[in-house]
């Protein structure tokens, strides 16, 4: 019966690894100030609430109904950060602009790597370096920016091309102009991220195996017809390359339409809104980034 009473009251979403530390301690603040308020009349009373409400905090992960929401909701950035607690949500748009993987078991180096066979660093505008490119232009049917017909033409036929073959490492690094002298190069995947890498560092990461092949597709057509495009250091290819996969109007290699949606990103202890660019039929994000 005491083996049910427990197996019933635990909540495995809000203790262990998942315990908010902010809740825990709020918690134990109210049971100690309710304790001792009992204890006032009774000081038996106020040790068996006191002990009482510790077991519930430690079974629950809270004592007050509503904790984790209201924690969410209510609490400040700067309480998180105190606790470590504060929600970080890792973006993973392409070549040199996120982190690497957590579950990493090979030899690789933390840090994405800065590959920059380029000679041009400064901070790039991908918008007026494509608009300058022509490859995108002023829509005829709207006060916004759509590709060119030749680029999207171009585009879509590589993205069709490359979806119907085996995409390796080598095929990648080569399209995205990346060189590491010995180095082999590899595809691989970590939940939903797609990590291209060397022999010792990471060089990118994307939220989906349809993002990457947009971003090899594109590079292989800019670097036909973009002057300056082999002069881009690999950071500002991936800001461009990041920025074009919004004016995808099909999900890469297929004719499955890609929408722009909304949704709530959570922790233990907080949540914001995340921006997403999908394909509808398949769910992979092509895009995403943290709602200010």
């Amino acid at each position: 019966m005491k083996v049910d009473i427990i197996r019933i009251l635990r909540q495995p979403e809000y203790t262990g690894e998942n315990r908010c530390e902010p809740c825990t301690v709020l918690n134990l603040i109210i049971a100690g100030l309710f304790s001792s308020a009992i204890a006032w009349k009774s000081k038996i009373g106020g040790v068996t609430t006191f002990g009482v409400s510790v077991g519930l905090i430690y079974l629950c992960g809270y004592l007050v109904p509503g904790t984790p929401r209201l924690t969410k909701q209510y609490l400040p950035q700067a309480v998180l950060r105190w606790f470590g607690k504060e929600l970080e949500f890792e973006t993973l748009n392409g070549l040199n602009t996120a982190s690497a993987p957590t579950n990493n078991t090979n030899s690789q180096s933390s840090q994405v790597a800065s590959h920059d066979p380029g000679t041009m660093t400064e901070k790039i505008d991908p918008h007026k370096y494509l608009l300058t490119e022509r490859i995108l232009k002023p829509c005829t049917d709207q006060d916004d920016l759509c590709l060119t017909e030749i680029f999207k033409e171009e585009w879509n036929e590589k993205m069709v091309e490359l979806a119907t073959e085996n995409l390796d490492g080598g095929k990648g690094a080569s399209a995205l102009e990346l060189e590491a002298k010995g180095d082999s190069f590899e595809i691989e995947q970590y939940g939903d991220a797609w990590t291209l890498v060397s022999d010792s560092q990471i060089l990118g990461q994307w939220p989906s195996h349809a993002a990457l092949l947009a971003d090899i597709a594109a590079a292989h057509v800019l670097d036909k017809r973009s002057d300056q495009w082999n002069e881009l250091a690999s950071s500002q290819k991936g800001q461009i390359l990041t920025g074009l996969r919004l004016f995808l109007e099909h999900c890469p290699g297929s004719k499955g339409p890609v929408s722009l949606n909304q949704k709530t990103v959570e922790s233990c202890c907080s949540s914001y809104e995340v921006i997403t660019y999908s394909c509808d039929e398949t769910g992979e994000r092509l895009f995403e980034q943290p709602l200010e």
